[in-house]
């Protein structure tokens, strides 16, 4: 929509205007509001923001530093899932390609958790794109390179954490032809034999399913015909 306007905050805005700013950073970067608990976590690092000490992306480095932050999208999630949920919640888009991925992950191998934050919070393009006092955001499609790129993003913020993958990048499963819900990814081939034998993936260990996929494979195999399951 052409009417979107990003939440912006100065050093000397208003507090109403900062709390609405730090539920919108919430909403961002840890997809909800947090838990009480979580709130007396965070305590030092909101009173300093609300209290104009610091700005939106002092703030986010706190919270993406945080063990809230980090419990719930770092010792969940794969180191790559990892990273492109850290370019979803900080710089509002999808990672574009393998070379920036590969990037981004020697950082994270490397040198941690910290310094990834760092360096994502610390690049050009954040600092162009978000400054000092504005809360990131999904950006439009006039900030991408090809409409992939674009589609890549747009299907990355329209997914809950966990819903689709722990472990696959959105682009891998995609590329993969995964269908991902609910934390699991299965090829829609090995979805049809289950459907067939009317049972679920959870309720068969990985030798018991490999079995059922060669054992529903084997007349086509007879008749010399080539599996469609790798």
């Amino acid at each position: 929509m052409n009417d979107f306007e990003p939440v912006t905050v100065g050093r000397f805005s208003p507090l109403e205007e900062r709390q609405f700013a730090l539920r919108q950073i919430y909403q961002q970067a840890l997809e909800r509001q947090p838990y009480e608990f979580e709130r007396d976590m965070l305590a030092r690092a909101e009173q300093d923001f609300l209290k104009n000490k610091i700005g939106v992306r002092r703030f986010l480095r706190e919270l993406g530093r945080s063990d809230v932050y980090l419990d719930a999208f770092y010792h969940k999630f794969s180191n790559m899932k990892f990273l492109e949920l850290c370019f979803k919640h900080f710089m509002g888009r999808a990672i574009l390609d393998s070379r920036e991925m590969q990037v981004y992950g020697d950082i994270l191998l490397k040198k941690g958790v910290y310094q990834l934050i760092a360096a994502i919070l610390d690049s050009e393009e954040y600092g162009d794109v978000f400054g000092c006092f504005t809360v990131p955001y999904s950006r439009r499609k006039v900030y991408y390179d090809s409409p992939n790129a674009f589609l890549e993003t747009h299907l990355l913020n329209q997914e809950h954490s966990g819903q689709r993958s722990w472990s696959l990048p959105t682009p891998y499963w995609r590329q993969l032809g995964l269908v991902c819900q609910a934390g699991v990814c299965r090829h829609p081939e090995v979805n049809e034999v289950l459907e067939a034998l009317g049972v679920e993936a959870d309720e068969l260990s990985i030798e018991q399913l490999l079995s059922l996929i060669e054992a529903s494979t084997a007349p086509a195999k007879a008749n010399g015909i080539a599996s469609p399951v790798a």
